[in-house]
């Protein structure tokens, strides 16, 4: 006998979500940062705000942070506590360089860099340059250069305490409490499994062709 629509409803409900809250605070976090960032981009100057050019591209991707973040998530299987890290990383860059803004035009490359990174400093096992770059959109040579420079920018201060990582948690989930969401963050910092290299595609895009950051 077929299920219901109401019992249908119901059963998806109770379903968990595939996608980590982790990731929804974070993409909330940073769609509301760059969408006050680009009205602000007019008013400052290239020389302010050039410590984050080498992320920038063109345009911005034809792909949500949401869906990005969710794609980086399901084909590296990243630790989810790499997205908090990742997002301690572009803060700390923020506030060693106060003068530059995250926008639509950096804010995909910073995320996949800054994730990767995490990737390698908290999970067991992780995806080398190549796949990531294959996931983000980008050519391996860029991403590898991206990494560099990122690890440069931050003077290679890579380390995030417990305390730290508690923290960055805490704050989110107040920013979320402020907006009337009562989502939790995961706390453990548990590595994943990862599936076979060869199961992903840039088909895969929930876009018509893989998100171009770069012309």
């Amino acid at each position: 006998m077929l299920a219901s629509d109401e019992d249908s409803q119901q059963h998806s409900r109770l379903e968990p979500s595939s996608t980590p809250r982790v990731l929804t605070i974070l993409a909330f976090v940073l769609e509301k940062l760059v969408v006050r960032n680009d009205r602000l981009v007019d008013g400052v100057s290239r020389e302010q705000g050039k410590s984050l050019d080498v992320f920038h591209g063109a345009r911005p991707p034809n792909i949500s942070i949401i869906k990005y973040m969710e794609r980086i998530y399901k084909y590296t299987n990243c630790s989810p506590s790499c997205f908090v890290v990742g997002y301690v990383y572009i803060d700390r860059l923020l506030h060693k360089y106060p003068h530059s803004l995250v926008v639509s035009l950096n804010v995909h490359r910073l995320l996949v860099t800054a994730v990767m990174l995490a990737a390698k400093m908290l999970d067991d096992v992780h995806y080398n340059n190549a796949f990531y770059a294959r996931v983000g959109g980008v050519s391996n040579v860029e991403l590898n250069r991206l990494e560099i420079d990122l690890l440069f920018l931050l003077n290679f201060e890579m380390t995030v305490h417990s305390r730290v990582f508690e923290s960055y948690c805490q704050q989110l989930e107040k920013e979320m409490l402020l907006n009337s969401t009562t989502l939790k963050i995961e706390r453990p910092m548990i590595s994943n499994a990862i599936d076979d290299v060869t199961e992903i595609s840039m088909e895969d895009m929930p876009s018509s062709s893989p998100p171009q950051l770069v012309d």
